[in-house]
């Protein structure tokens, strides 16, 4: 096989960004139905991320149906791309058809990361040796601040890749999405969803708490539960502290 570099293609050693999805129970139906429960009110929550099932906190014995968590991850427009999953776990793993995939933890474990990035590297020097050196891709842009200086209507979505800030009233029906924090002056009465990458540390501020549907991280809340007088229709602030939405009021002086 030549080992010639085509102008057509290139293989490089990389890492993708995909979320996490770890499974905590074999039962099927009561993942789905969970799934759905969070999730189904905000169809455009994953907006077609990429996400990779997790087995490691599994049982030996414990052994899901990934089939049917593909299918309810589709349903809710995500789509599953591999398996991550202990050795001992990946002979029944790979029936679904999806291949294995390793993790490594975003901290304290940078010189595992290293020693995988230098062995991946020295593999494609084996592989290409007249390939020309690869140029080392530039670092991510940071997230810019989206400013929304009309109201939006019921219907309309906002999704913001940084932070938000909205100047005037998010309407019944509107939904504003951020990966960062949501900053609004205006009356909050449709849905806001901060922090949506996982980002436990957004919050949501407005001048007017009235919401459809408040969530941090993926921990939300309805209109269902009446909020404590002391922020409805008031100027608030959430935040998220042990998986748990703390509603405050805020001071405007």
């Amino acid at each position: 096989m030549s080992q010639k570099k085509s102008p057509h293609f290139e293989l490089r050693s990389g890492n993708v960004d995909a979320l996490l999805l770890a499974l905590h129970t074999a039962d099927t139906s009561a993942l789905r139905d969970d799934l759905l429960s969070r999730f189904e009110a905000t169809p455009d929550f994953f907006s077609n991320d990429v996400i990779a099932l997790d087995l490691r906190s599994l049982q030996d014995d414990q052994r899901p149906e990934l089939g049917a968590v593909i299918d309810t991850l589709s349903t809710l427009k995500a789509r599953a791309i591999g398996v991550v999953a202990r050795q001992e776990q990946h002979d029944w793993a790979q029936a679904c058809g999806l291949p294995m995939l390793d993790s490594q933890s975003r901290r304290g474990n940078g010189r595992a990361a290293r020693d995988a990035e230098q062995a991946a590297a020295s593999e494609a020097a084996a592989a290409a040796p007249a390939a020309a050196p690869v140029a080392t891709p530039e670092p991510p842009r940071a997230a810019t601040t989206l400013l929304i200086d009309k109201p939006l209507r019921s219907g309309q979505q906002i999704y913001a890749h940084g932070d938000v800030v909205i100047m005037d009233v998010v309407s019944f029906g509107a939904e504003v999405i951020a990966e960062g924090n949501i900053h609004i002056y205006a009356p909050l009465r449709g849905r806001a969803l901060a922090g949506v990458k996982g980002n436990p540390d957004a919050r949501i501020f407005c001048t007017c708490l009235e919401p459809e549907l408040i969530s941090i991280a993926g921990i939300y809340r309805t209109a269902e539960q009446t909020l404590p007088p002391d922020v409805l229709g008031k100027p608030a602030q959430v935040r998220l502290a042990d998986e748990t939405l703390i509603l405050e009021p805020l001071r405007m002086k």
